[in-house]
C-alpha cells in the first residue's frame, strides 16, 4: 500500500510540474494623459512685438504695469483678458513680447490665440 501511495504521489508531483500556472491578464498600459500643447499658432501677431503695435493692433492697454526691465500690458473684452508680458531685450533695445497669458473674465481658460482674435475685433467695433 505504501508503494501505491508513492507512485500515485510521484505522479500527482509529474503531472503538477506540466501544469502552467495562470497568468494575470495583460491589459493595455493606459496611455499617460499629456497637457494641452501650448501653440504659437495665431500668437504670431504678438510675440516678438512691441507695445506700439499691441496699441495698433487691440487699442489702448487696460493696464500698464511696468517693474524693472518689464512690462505688462493687459487688454480685455467681453470674451477675454489678454495679459501681454514685454521685456527689454540684450543690449537694452525696445521692450518685446515674450509671453502672453488669456483667461475669460471669470478667469476660466480660454486658448491665447482665441482671445488675440476676439481683441483684434474689439478694437475694429471701437
Amino acid at each position: 500500500m505504501m508503494l501505491r501511495n508513492a507512485t500515485i504521489l510521484a505522479g500527482a508531483l509529474i503531472l503538477s510540474a506540466c501544469a502552467t500556472t495562470p497568468t494575470a491578464p495583460k491589459f493595455a498600459k493606459p496611455s499617460p494623459v499629456s497637457p494641452p500643447l501650448v501653440s504659437p499658432t495665431g500668437l504670431d501677431r504678438v510675440i516678438g512685438r512691441n507695445a506700439t503695435t499691441l496699441t495698433s493692433l487691440f487699442g489702448n492697454a487696460d493696464q500698464d504695469v511696468r517693474e524693472d526691465n518689464s512690462r505688462k500690458l493687459q487688454f480685455s473684452s467681453g470674451i477675454c483678458i489678454l495679459d501681454a508680458y514685454l521685456y527689454t531685450p540684450p543690449k537694452g533695445k525696445e521692450p518685446l513680447v515674450s509671453y502672453v497669458d488669456a483667461r475669460q473674465p471669470d478667469g476660466k481658460p480660454i486658448d491665447r490665440a482665441s482671445c488675440v482674435a476676439a481683441l483684434t475685433r474689439r478694437k475694429e467695433a471701437r
